[in-house]
Order: structure tokens, then C-alpha cells, then sequence
């Protein structure tokens, strides 16, 4: 499966951006599909997944709350809205995809990254 983020950009403290990617394949449905993040001079961090019928999310601790992952199989797009934004969000993020997911989860498919940056 290909994926290909966007949405992001330059948004304010406090403030609210919407992310999608968008996904080729006849099998996006069965997909598991989440976002991660990555700062400058940081590792890639989870932000969230969302099970393949968009019944079950999991979050990261520092997201949980203010972010929402929400899929639309028959659009083939996973979404990622982020509400209450703090220049601590700011880091390219990034879609990925698998067929299962675990802990330390390491998604076998990644789409190219989408740059969000909240100003103070």
C-alpha cells in the first residue's frame, strides 16, 4: 500500500489542524493504520492507531486527549485531528500501515511526512 500525507502547516498555539492520508490499494480496509511524529533532533515518537473497522484507537500519553484518529475506508483516507496545539507538537508527521498491530509497533508501510509547526 502507498501512502501520502497532508494537511499540515504553520498554526498558532491553541490552535487546530487536520491531517490526511490518502491510500492506494484495494485492501485499505483491513489495514491497521496510525501516525507518528519527529521532532528535530528526536526520535520518531507514536501518536496514535486505529484498528482496521475504526472501533478501536489508542493514543500516546501526550496527545491523548487533544488528537483524534478517525478513518474513512471508503475514501481510502486516515485522518489525524489535532485540537489544542503547543509548539511542543511541532515535528513532521507521518502515516503508517500494517496489517496488525503490538507494542512497539513498526509499521511495515510509511507515507513521506507532512510538516506541522505550532508557533507560541
Amino acid at each position: 500500500v502507498q501512502l501520502q500525507a497532508s494537511g499540515g502547516g504553520l498554526v498558532q498555539a491553541g490552535g487546530s489542524l487536520r491531517l490526511s492520508c490518502a491510500a492506494s490499494g484495494r485492501t485499505f480496509s483491513t489495514y491497521v493504520l496510525g501516525w507518528f511524529r519527529q521532532a528535530p533532533g528526536k526520535e520518531r515518537e507514536f501518536v496514535g492507531v486505529i484498528s482496521w473497522s475504526g472501533g478501536g484507537r489508542y493514543y500516546a500519553d501526550s496527545v491523548k486527549g487533544r488528537f483524534t484518529i478517525s478513518r474513512d475506508n471508503a475514501k481510502n483516507t486516515v485522518y489525524l485531528r489535532m485540537n489544542s496545539l503547543k509548539p511542543e507538537d511541532t515535528a513532521v508527521y507521518y502515516c503508517a500501515a500494517d496489517g496488525t498491530y503490538s507494542s512497539n509497533w513498526d509499521p511495515k508501510y510509511w507515507g513521506q511526512g507532512t510538516q506541522v509547526t505550532v508557533s507560541s
